[in-house]
């Protein structure tokens, strides 16, 4: 009897797994996929500012099945710890060879061994430095070309790279989870930066806050960023592009500053595929729905459905 009943619980543990994370635990994966935010803390703690589980093994060789190795872009006052503690050991049970840098820190802010941000420096300057670090990552692999996978700034800031630093020849897919293609107008900052520039007020906000943060106005509908950005067009032609955006971004205002017409660029809205996903901006970062639609356009040949699951700001509902 007890042998009967404990077969049945493993049957019943074994299709709630199926059913809350959608098409993505294989029998044989290595690293455990949490799919909620709170797994970035004790991470951090554990080991501040390392490598996501499943990123940056510099042995690893790209199979024929998953050939370009995955290079992971974090957002704003995020770091490669936090922000990847669920797509990194994803993407590594599913045979990539997964890569993670932090970008763009400042000696001045944070605090080394406990918490120091990325993405706090120009976007140009972070390109640099994500633009060496992806000719590491083809030394290292062998491979030709590598495929981005970046979340909010992490989905901006290499668009520079691509258009700019001669990005276009080494890169293959390009999957943006919450990017702002034409910029955020959040609580109306654009508006009020582009009012103090008609009057020459820019230098003044531009000195105050780029000490602190040098990209934050980068990110503004309307900035000089952004128009060198769309002066050469955003989307190089050579690049194939995803692009994953939610209603319920509270960051990125409107939403549909990340969607975006053209022949190599797919746009999904999460609330279109599946109305149960109530992931906001950060929590898209641990969220199986978005996940399904990753795996998809890094793999399109064997793309697969993706399962609606209950999603919240917080992660996959249990």
């Amino acid at each position: 009897m007890r042998t009967t009943r404990s077969l049945v619980a493993a049957a019943l543990g074994a299709v709630l797994t199926l059913l809350i994370i959608p098409g993505t635990a294989s029998a044989t994966e290595t690293y455990p996929v949490p799919w909620t935010l709170g797994a970035a803390l004790p991470a951090q703690l554990a080991a501040p500012g390392g490598a996501p589980p499943g990123a940056n093994d510099w042995s690893c060789t790209p199979t024929e099945e998953h050939p370009n190795p995955v290079v992971l872009t974090h957002g704003l006052g995020a770091n490669q710890t936090v922000n990847w503690q669920t797509f990194a050991p994803l993407l590594a049970n599913e045979g990539y060879c997964v890569f993670s840098l932090t970008y763009g820190t400042k000696d001045s802010v944070g605090t080394p061994g406990v918490y120091q941000p990325g993405g706090l420096v120009p976007m140009e300057e972070s390109a640099a430095e994500l633009s060496a670090f992806v000719d590491q990552v083809l030394d290292a692999t062998g491979a030709s070309r590598v495929d981005l996978l970046g979340h909010s700034e992490g989905t901006l800031m290499p668009s520079y790279y691509v258009r700019f630093l001669g990005g276009e020849s080494k890169v293959d897919k390009y999957v943006s989870l919450t990017p702002l293609w034409e910029g955020t107008t959040l609580l109306g900052l654009s508006t009020l930066y582009q009012h103090g520039s008609l009057i020459g007020l820019d230098p003044v906000v531009d000195g105050a806050l780029n000490p602190v943060c040098g990209s934050c106005s980068q990110f503004l509908q309307g900035s000089d960023y952004l128009k060198n950005l769309h002066s050469v067009g955003i989307f190089a032609p050579d690049v194939t592009y995803t692009n994953i955006v939610t209603k319920y971004d509270e960051l990125v205002v409107p939403y549909t500053s990340g969607v975006a017409e053209g022949t190599n660029v797919t746009n999904i809205v999460l609330q279109d595929e599946c109305g149960l996903d109530f992931a906001e901006h950060a929590a898209v970062a641990a969220d199986p729905v978005a996940a399904g639609h990753v795996l998809n356009a890094l793999d399109p040949a064997n793309a697969k459905p993706v399962r609606c699951v209950l999603v919240t700001p917080l992660g996959a509902a249990n």
